[in-house]
């Protein structure tokens, strides 16, 4: 697999995967990880991880129910967490073959599209 950008990996659809396709390896999983931004390789390399943390409880849910709608429609389901009321994190494989395919990075290029309500940074005055 060659790395793809954002914009065709968001024009891409992930493809049903039963099993027997195999896992990308670490060099193809890195290079399309360059490609996005904010997620990181976890799990020994079977998992990619991205972690927000949003305004407040509400606008975390707000966010999951868009990633829920995508990640239908794409028939590929994160594991979404939200922790501490506002400290949101999604883990995305595919879980048929223990490790990362194409659609974990199709999937995150489109959960990157997602509005999400980010905590304001907090100003500091001397």
């Amino acid at each position: 697999m060659s790395a793809q950008s954002v914009e065709q990996l968001q024009a891409m659809r992930c493809l049903p995967c039963e099993g027997g396709v195999s896992k990308l390896t670490a060099a193809e999983a890195e290079s399309q990880l360059a490609k996005l931004t904010g997620w990181s390789i976890t799990h020994k390399g079977e998992r990619i991880h991205k972690e927000w943390t949003v305004k407040h409880f509400m606008a975390g849910m707000r966010f999951f129910n868009e990633v829920a709608k995508v990640a239908e429609a794409e028939g590929h389901h994160p594991d979404l967490h939200i922790v501490g009321y506002r400290n949101v994190s999604i883990d995305i494989w595919t879980h048929a073959i223990g490790g990362l395919s194409e659609n974990d990075f199709i999937l995150a290029a489109k959960i990157d599209a997602i509005p999400v309500e980010l905590k304001s940074a907090i100003q500091v005055h001397p």
